[in-house]
């Protein structure tokens, strides 16, 4: 299919878009609050997904619930057109501290532009198709979906999310690859006083292994980190620890740094064990997450949506140490992940004051104008005969099953 639209035709879609998202402002900001009420945790979100698929399926979009056999995702599917976009929604929570990193927002936002782009769906020749994506935060739901296949038909991929700070281009944000793995010492239990010298100290190499981080922390890279905590490291003062599990993470900027890097922190475990001796074992606990790649033409066009909604973008590069599994997607399909500023907020994101942050009354601003700049974006990548095209050339040149093949540690 050829969409062929004269400038003012364009420029009429642009306004059904506009007043279309305005007009599904009340029920997506309603969204918004009870998903922010629900918080809850990766591969738990029952509730939430329910509630994103009620109000796409009142919106007339087909929606099935358990999508690809993800337990807590959804597909909401609307339109025919040959040009098809995956727009992401995600509603995790973090333990404790609930929506401090905002998903009620990116799920509302994404539920909005779903909505908003209906009415010109069939005009642009768009096929919509939202997908609920849990586990973000830790799990990586995006990963599952794309093993099971959730973009072999799309042309390219969007979403978009919520900070504070200062709002920046679509392509100046970095993200960093992650892998989360899980360390367990073996050692042998021993009475702490009565019989020291019989035990083998695990809970000993838990505590060295942390400290030899502690010391490669200061000849890390450029946009490296790790971290780690002890989440076993015995069950009573008077019995000397027989086995110990420490939780750890390693991202990087870079792939091969932060594989390379990976075998570094490894060796701080091999140490501790030869130290104390304690046997170690090590497993992946999550999906491992790439780096972000933002595709330019459609960085371009978020950028100039976003001035379009006043929210002018600040270009300079700055690498935010996060990640995400849109990095996973994005290394296999055209996407953009967008960023909206909730305004007067100094809340760091994960911390108690951006739970509350992503309720107030900038946020709900931040959704209405981060909906109408998705939707947006999404039709100028229908519209403009270039990008449209080279969308549909990249999609047309990937084999069967090339989405599905994701990044491995």
């Amino acid at each position: 299919m050829t969409v062929s639209i004269d400038t003012t035709s364009q420029d009429t879609l642009r306004d059904t878009v506009r007043e279309s998202a305005a007009a599904v402002g009340p029920s997506i900001l309603e969204l918004s609050h009870k998903v922010h009420a629900l918080a809850e945790i990766s591969w738990e979100e029952h509730d939430s997904a329910a509630a994103v698929a009620a109000v796409l399926r009142d919106g007339g979009f087909e929606v099935t619930e358990r999508a690809y056999d993800v337990p807590t995702a959804i597909e909401a599917v609307y339109g025919s057109g040959e040009l098809t976009v995956v727009i992401c929604a995600e509603y995790d929570a973090l333990p404790e501290v609930g929506h401090a990193c905002g998903h009620n927002m990116i799920a509302a936002a994404g539920v909005g532009a779903a909505l908003a782009l209906k009415p010109v769906a069939d005009a642009a020749g768009l096929r919509i198709k939202l997908l609920g994506t849990p586990a973000e935060e830790h799990g990586g739901g995006k990963v599952s979906l794309l093993q099971a296949g959730a973009w072999e038909d799309a042309a390219f991929s969007i979403m978009v999310h919520g900070m504070t700070g200062t709002e920046r281009s679509a392509a100046a944000i970095g993200m960093a690859a992650v892998e989360r793995f899980e360390v367990q010492f073996k050692g042998s239990e021993a009475h702490a006083a009565g019989a020291p010298d019989k035990a083998i100290n695990a809970g000993a190499a838990a505590s060295l292994a942390l400290m030899n981080m502690a010391v490669l922390r200061q000849h890390l890279p450029e946009n490296a980190n790790t971290n780690a905590f002890i989440s076993h490291g015995g069950g009573a003062t008077n019995v000397i620890a027989g086995d110990s599990t420490v939780q750890v993470e390693v991202r990087a900027g870079d792939v091969d740094v932060w594989r390379d890097l990976k075998r570094r922190v490894l060796a701080c475990f091999e140490g501790a064990a030869i130290a104390t001796g304690c046997t170690w074992t090590h497993r992946q606990t999550e999906h491992p997450y790439a780096p972000l790649n933002t595709h330019a033409g459609l960085g371009e066009a978020w950028d100039a949506n976003m001035e379009a909604v006043g929210r002018p973008v600040d270009t300079s590069p700055i690498f935010g140490g996060g990640s995400s599994d849109m990095g996973n997607v994005s290394q296999v399909i055209p996407s953009v992940h967008g960023m909206v500023v909730v305004r007067n907020s100094t809340a760091v994101p994960h911390h108690p004051d951006f739970t509350a942050a992503a309720i107030s009354p900038e946020a709900d601003e931040a959704i209405l104008d981060g909906a109408t700049v998705l939707a947006l974006t999404v039709l100028d990548a229908a519209l403009d005969t270039s990008l449209r095209a080279e969308l549909l050339e990249l999609q047309t040149a990937r084999v069967p099953g090339a989405t599905t093949v994701t990044l491995e540690a």
